[in-house]
C-alpha cells in the first residue's frame, strides 16, 4: 500500500489526528488524496514554509 494511502486510511479511522505534508510531498500526496472516495471530508490548512496540515471531518465540505 502506498505510504500516503496508508496515512489517509489511518486519519479516516481516527488512528491519527492529522497529516503534515511538506511542499516537496504535496503533489504526490494530493494525487492519492483526490482519488479517495471521501475526498470532501478532508481539510488542508496551509502553513508557513509550504507545509499543509490535513485533518478529517465526519461531515463533508460543500
Amino acid at each position: 500500500m502506498n505510504k500516503y494511502k496508508k496515512m489517509i486510511e489511518m486519519l479516516k479511522n481516527g488512528e491519527i489526528e492529522s497529516i503534515e505534508i511538506t511542499k516537496d510531498e504535496f503533489w504526490e500526496f494530493r494525487e492519492v488524496l483526490v482519488s479517495d472516495e471521501k475526498f470532501k471530508h478532508f481539510r488542508g490548512e496551509a502553513k508557513q514554509g509550504g507545509r499543509v496540515i490535513y485533518t478529517y471531518s465526519k461531515v463533508p465540505r460543500a
